[in-house]
């Protein structure tokens, strides 16, 4: 039986996963800056628990490809159907809104776009070197599909040069299969080997709370070590709805911790580990380290 099949009620939130968002001055005006433009975030559309404090800081992750996935992973709230085209001006939208913001730090993403021939790497290469120009002093840093594993693919990405470049591995190996629709596990490993072997600093993110154990995490780690991967964030997997992935675990802020120490232990140069901690929670801090 899969957890999903399972018929035991859903587990009750705990205190240290419940937050309120608090508007400020700040939050007004990038929620204005979005909504103008007409960008699509991966903080609203994947109902990111840190939306109040990332907008209220000014910074937000901009989604580009529009906001209809081809793929529909177990996990995810990203709408998933028949995407429009292309927005041949969108590259130019997320530069113009990063300069009025005055980011020193940007954060794209993208919805899968199986549907394209080229899967939508033309579109992410222009979206980078746009903000490359528009914003010569704003550090870049990118999270991509898997391409289908096409590393040629994976190579115009790189070849526009962002200065951190990440791909999420979402799970451990077990689950993967489960929970993500279309990606492979190996096939994600391979795409980080070839950002590693780029000199681009590499960075994944994982979730935990799915039914994973410590020792899958850790093995995780090793495969992600193996490959040059030096970034990585692991974060309380939330479920969007009931039709999702059920939480499997509320795993508590001391096994975070214990987490963290095990990646740097292990070689890992930033390590994010929390309850809510997304793929690009704290990322402009940790591109100041970095």
């Amino acid at each position: 039986m899969t957890p999903q099949d399972s018929p035991q009620k859903p587990l009750r939130k705990p205190e240290w996963l419940k937050i309120s968002i608090a508007a400020n001055e700040r939050y007004t005006e990038t929620k204005h800056i979005v909504e103008a433009h007409g960008l699509h975030t991966i903080c609203s559309s994947g109902r990111c628990p840190n939306l109040g404090e990332c907008w209220g800081r000014g910074t937000a992750t901009f989604m580009i490809g529009g906001d209809t996935c081809t793929r529909s992973c177990r996990f995810c709230n990203t709408k998933t159907g028949k995407p429009l085209p292309l927005d041949p001006d969108e590259p130019e939208h997320v530069a113009e809104s990063v300069a009025l913001m005055k980011l020193k730090h940007a954060v794209v993403t993208s919805v899968d776009r199986d549907d394209l021939p080229d899967l939508g790497a033309a579109h992410w290469a222009r979206t980078i070197r746009t903000l490359r120009s528009r914003c010569p002093q704003t550090t870049i840093e990118v999270l991509v599909p898997d391409f289908q594993g096409r590393a040629e693919l994976v190579a115009q990405v790189i070849e526009a040069r962002p200065d951190i470049m990440a791909h999420n591995m979402e799970t451990i190996r077990r689950l993967s299969p489960q929970v993500r629709s279309a990606a492979r596990y190996d096939t994600s490993l391979e795409v980080l080997r070839q950002i590693a072997g780029s000199g681009i600093t590499c960075k994944s993110g994982i979730m935990v709370g799915l039914g994973e154990t410590p020792n899958e995490v850790e093995e995780l780690m090793d495969d992600l070590i193996a490959v040059g991967c030096q970034v990585l964030t692991i974060g309380q997997y939330l479920q969007p709805s009931r039709r999702h992935w059920p939480v499997a675990e509320y795993v508590t802020p001391a096994q975070f911790a214990r987490y963290k120490e095990t990646a740097l232990a292990k070689g890992f140069r930033q390590v994010e580990s929390g309850p809510l901690v997304r793929s690009s929670y704290h990322a402009e801090q940790t591109a100041r380290r970095l």
